[in-house]
């Protein structure tokens, strides 16, 4: 079972990839690909979401 502190590491380091999928989206070139970038940062704002939903702050301290 993962404790607390490794659970929200591994959210953080999820939140730190999706800025960098932000940035690959301000890429003027990325053609078809920036439907699979979009579709990645949709799934990733899922999870978050979801994340924050079944584990609220108060319970990972």
């Amino acid at each position: 079972m993962l404790d607390p502190q490794t659970i929200r590491e591994r959210i953080k380091l999820i939140e730190n990839k999706r800025e960098s999928l932000l940035r690959l989206l301000e890429q003027p070139d990325l053609g078809t690909l920036r439907i699979d970038v979009n579709q990645a940062l949709e799934e990733i704002d899922d999870l978050i979401d979801e994340f924050k939903r079944t584990f609220p702050e108060s319970e990972l301290n």
